[in-house]
Order: C-alpha cells, then structure tokens, then sequence
C-alpha cells in the first residue's frame, strides 16, 4: 500500500505541473492580463438556417402586365352602370384607381339633401316628352335628332327583355341622399315593354340574380355606390343611367343630358374603352364572326361575357359591320 500511495501522489504532482504548463486552472483556461479575450463563437442550430435576403423582380412580363382582372366598374370611369344588391370588394389598388378617373360632378348638381321632397318626386314623373322616337338605320343603330353623336343600338326595352342589371334595378331603393327609399317607378314604364316577363325577376327582384342577365354574369357596382361617389342627379334620374335612357327614349330632354351622353361615349362609343376592350378580344381570340344566340353555337358567349355584358348595359352590342371594321381598320 506504500508503494501505491507513493506512485499515486506521484501522479497527482505530475497532473498539477502539466495542467499549469497549459495555463488551465480547475479545467478552465485563464487569460493572461497582456492578453485581449477572444470573442464567443455563436453557434445557429442546424435547423434553424439564416435566411437570404431577396430582392422583388423590377419587370413584370408582358403576360402578367396585360392580364385582365375580374373587373370592378365605377359608373364615370366608363364601366357598367349598374348592378344593385350585390356587395363590392375593391382592394385598395382599384380604390385609387376610380379616384383617378373620376369625372367631375354636374356643376348644377345641389348635393344637399332636398327639403320637399315629395316636390322632388313629382318632378321625375312629370316631365313631358319633346321629342321624337329615334330612328333606326341599316346597322342597326338607333340616331337621335336633338343628339347625333348619341347612338346606341339596344333599346331600353330590348335590354330588360334579353336580361340585365341581374333583374333587381328598379328594386325598391333607401337613398341615403334623399333619406327616402323609391319604389315602385318601374311602373312608369310603357306596357309594352313590360307584357310577358316577370317583374319580380326582370325588374325589381330584392336580390341581384346574375342568371337572368344576358351573359349569365354579374358586374359592375350598386346604385348605393354610385349616389355615395356623386355620380347621380337626383334632381333628374334617383337610379342613374338606365333610368336616364329610358326617360331619354321616350322624348324627355333636361340639363343631364349632356353628361350621360358623355359617359356613353365614353364607354361604348366610336373610341370607347369597353367596346374597344371588347373588339381587340375578339380579335385576340380570332374570332370574326357575331352570331346569333338562337345559332348552335354563340361565339359571344366565348369571348368575355363580362365585357359583354357591361356594354349590354351601356346599350351597345357587338354587330358584324363594327366587328369587320375593326379587323380591317383597328377601329
């Protein structure tokens, strides 16, 4: 046991000297003072990797940049003119976009709330007609005398038989303007457009029903959108455009009509953007014929049944004589 306890001490002086030869001191290393400490390496897990930093592309293909998206219109910035009961989700890229091409308000519009307003009532059916029916020519188009830039080729009464504004435009209506709801000023239409077809569903359905539209699609923004914006005269027409041409139609003539013949022009004129949009899509599409929807086979409802749609509304539809012209000319 001796000679054990003597190798063992032996050891243990051995262990000290080599353990202070590397400057260690109870297993840890100690700096000397001329010495600057070393910083601490900072391991990251082996899951948990850095992650790169990416810029965003600065061009966008031509694909991408021309794609259309599902269309939103606001009544001045050339897009449909109606649909009502159906909510709008516009992100915050269309919102500026309707500020920018928002058209300036009729100078005689009075924007405060009418006092009398069973006076302001009376003066929509009141009117009395002075002018003529349109006449109609060879393509189609329908000319008015007291306005021969104005010439649509849908008659009010063709445009709530073939189906539109999804059956709910003249719906009973709170004008948040007016503080009064509107209803029942279908009835001022002439019998004959209305015989045979269901009121409830042509023309003052509570719900906006896309089914009974044309193209069997739903656009646009409701009349609710367009009073908040200040699109509409109240002193002439509580529902906008459509009920303006109807009106227009039967031979009423007062100070808005100006604006809204500007606004059809527009949108569905000789140079306006929708009827243009639509043309270059049939184009696109290579299609060079307009068919008839009783045909086999309807090319119309091939190319773009929004567009279609929205110029539906506006009074204007593609005819064969507009669409031969555009292949030849572009215009």
């Amino acid at each position: 046991m001796a000679s054990y306890e003597a190798r063992r001490l032996e050891n243990i002086k051995r262990n000290e000297s080599l353990v202070k030869g590397l400057g260690l001191r109870n297993g840890l290393r100690v700096e000397s003072k001329d010495q600057s400490p070393q910083p601490a390496v900072v391991r990251h897990p082996s899951s948990k990797r850095p992650k790169l930093s990416t810029s965003q592309p600065t061009r966008i293909s031509a694909r991408i940049a021309n794609a259309t998206n599902k269309p939103n219109y606001s009544e001045d910035a050339g897009g449909d003119p109606s649909y009502t009961g159906r909510q709008s989700r516009r992100n915050a890229s269309t919102s500026q976009q309707h500020k920018k091409e928002k058209l300036p308000l009729s100078p005689n519009l009075d924007l405060q709330p009418h006092k009398d307003i069973e006076a302001l009532k009376a003066g929509w059916s009141s009117w009395v007609a002075v002018a003529e029916l349109p006449t109609r020519d060879d393509e189609g188009n329908y000319h008015f005398e007291s306005h021969p830039i104005f010439t649509p080729n849908k008659s009010p009464e063709a445009m709530i038989r073939e189906g539109s504004f999804g059956g709910s435009y003249w719906r009973p209506l709170y004008s948040r303007r007016l503080r009064t709801t509107i209803s029942d000023d279908w009835q001022e239409l002439p019998t004959s457009w209305k015989d045979g077809i269901s009121v409830e569903r042509y023309l003052a359905s509570p719900t906006y029903n896309p089914e009974v539209n044309k193209y069997g699609v739903a656009c646009g923004q409701s009349i609710e959108e367009w009073e908040a914006a200040g699109w509409i005269d109240h002193r002439y027409d509580v529902r906008g455009w459509f009920q303006w041409y109807c009106r227009f139609w039967l031979g009423r003539r007062c100070e808005d009509d100006e604006r809204q013949i500007s606004r059809w022009r527009k949108c569905v004129g000789a140079t306006g953007r929708w009827r243009r949009a639509l043309l270059k899509k049939y184009v696109q599409n290579g299609v060079r014929t307009v068919t008839d929807e009783d045909d086999e086979v309807d090319e119309k409802k091939e190319v773009s049944p929004v567009v279609h749609q929205t110029c539906h509304h506006w009074a204007w539809e593609v005819r064969q004589e507009a669409l031969d012209r555009f292949w030849s000319e572009g215009t």
